[in-house]
């Protein structure tokens, strides 16, 4: 618990460097497009609109599905995976990647995948904004149960430091664990409700299986505050206290390993 309570510490210490580096990272990431950090939100809504087409109108898929239209029941879940994807992909990489830029600097090592995660929650901000205001128009007006997306969102963040912590470390060591998050990442994507749910199809065993997979409580959470009408977190409430459970594992133990190997990064690098 030491190693938690020191992670902790160094990210509220230096909470205000994680802001600034985060907008940093966004001005650098998009330094070289004319848009700039237009591609932020322009770039998911794209894959958005692929997505729609493929799964929902070449596969013939858009018929409603619990009394919503597919696009939108679509967009609510698919809504914090970009977020997700990109920092998990793009924090698992980080400590490698920047260790020389910041390792003579007094700034704490746990807090470079910090700022990139960060760099990309202002853009998953963004993205749910606008998916608010398609939906508004929609017919889908706010309802009480947006109160939900204060708890969502701020997880979604913490299941991304919590994995990130622990896989920034790991790459460092073994640089071919970055290929293997990339590739869990994309299966975890499509056996998750983003695009399609079929669970009441399959065996009591194998849908009890799937709801372990963080992303199907994220994307059902999603819905169920922007088009649902539903407490998830109430009628659900194994499955959050089940991912709560989860995060606490993930720091854990990204803790412990990042303050055995943090004397060592500069050897594996």
């Amino acid at each position: 618990m030491k190693d938690l309570i020191k992670i902790v510490k160094e990210q509220i210490n230096s909470f205000y460097l994680i802001q600034r580096l985060a907008k940093f990272q966004m001005r650098i990431d998009n330094n070289n497009n004319y848009l700039g950090v237009v591609w932020e939100v322009l770039n998911p809504a794209i894959q958005m609109v692929m997505y729609w087409f493929v799964f929902g109108y070449a596969m013939n898929r858009n018929e409603p599905i619990d009394g919503m239209p597919y696009v939108l029941w679509m967009l609510a879940g698919i809504s914090f995976w970009f977020f997700i994807n990109k920092a998990i992909l793009d924090g698992s990489k980080s400590i490698y990647q920047k260790y020389n830029t910041v390792a003579k600097m007094n700034f704490p090592l746990s807090a470079i995948p910090s700022y990139i995660i960060t760099s990309k929650f202002y853009s998953h901000l963004a993205l749910v904004g606008i998916i608010m205001i398609v939906f508004w128009f929609s017919g889908y007006l706010p309802t009480i149960y947006y109160i939900q997306l204060l708890f969502f969102i701020p997880l979604s963040y913490l299941l991304a430091f919590s994995i990130t912590l622990l896989t920034s470390t790991l790459t460092v060591v073994v640089r071919d664990l970055q290929m293997l998050i990339q590739s869990l990442l994309q299966a975890m994507f499509f056996i998750s409700p983003i695009l399609w749910d079929r669970s009441d199809k399959f065996p009591d065993w194998l849908a009890n299986i799937l709801q372990l997979n963080p992303f199907y409580f994220l994307a059902n959470g999603y819905r169920a505050s922007l088009l649902n009408g539903e407490w998830y977190i109430i009628t659900h409430w194994e499955l959050t206290l089940y991912n709560l459970a989860l995060i606490f594992v993930f720091l854990f133990l990204g803790a412990k390993a990042h303050f055995k190997f943090r004397t060592r990064f500069s050897d594996f690098i």
